[in-house]
């Protein structure tokens, strides 16, 4: 049985590549691309592939998790794999709470990728080593839990905003964004912004 797949990635020569590899293979076909939000709706929607091999970072407008979110919502939804160079705790929380059956790094062995998504096709969970151990790792000794909320405070810190900035970018008070950083540093254990930083790449919590 051939298991129909579809791409979603910004770039057209990733996408090309991945195609082009999928290509030598017997059962494993690329019937459709998409590059966003409403590309991958129309075309999923319109195709029903088995499976869907998303990107995380899709440049502009939503990323890969909440474009998994609207696919799993459709009246068929596809099993999604997860393809991607990111491998921080929130990249990876956040794309299997949004419904990704598995989580896949673009450095796996081409083996390793057509095995993950005739699994996936299956409908079983696929995980990259490195991610697995990540879970387990955070299972064994969870510790103060990092919401959501404060990693998007914690990449914008990373990026050099003050409080003003991230209040602004994230639609809150000033106060509020003083309120997440006192948790933030309480649950990292650092008493600067810079530290806080290093702290949260350091435990992958966002990324370098």
């Amino acid at each position: 049985m051939t298991i129909r797949v579809v791409l979603v990635d910004d770039h057209p020569v990733v996408r090309a590549g991945l195609a082009a590899l999928l290509a030598g293979t017997d059962d494993l076909e690329v019937v459709g691309e998409a590059h966003d939000l409403a590309s991958a709706r129309s075309i999923v929607g319109a195709l029903r592939p088995d499976v869907v091999l998303m990107d995380l970072d899709l440049g502009e407008g939503a990323g890969g998790a909440e474009v998994t979110v609207r696919l799993r919502a459709l009246a068929d939804p596809p099993h999604v794999l997860v393809l991607t160079t990111y491998a921080t705790d929130a990249d990876i929380l956040r794309a299997l709470d949004a419904g990704a059956s598995g989580y896949l790094l673009k450095d796996a062995p081409a083996s390793e990728l057509f095995a993950g998504i005739r699994a996936t096709a299956r409908g079983e969970t696929v995980l990259a080593p490195s991610v697995a151990a990540t879970l387990v790792r955070r299972a064994a000794s969870p510790g103060p839990v990092i919401t959501e909320r404060e990693v998007a405070v914690l990449e914008l810190l990373a990026q050099g905003l003050g409080n003003r900035e991230m209040a602004r970018v994230l639609l809150v008070s000033e106060a509020t964004v003083k309120s997440h950083l006192s948790h933030i540093y309480a649950k990292l254990g650092v008493d600067t912004r810079a530290g806080a930083v290093a702290a949260a790449i350091e435990r992958r919590v966002i990324r370098r």
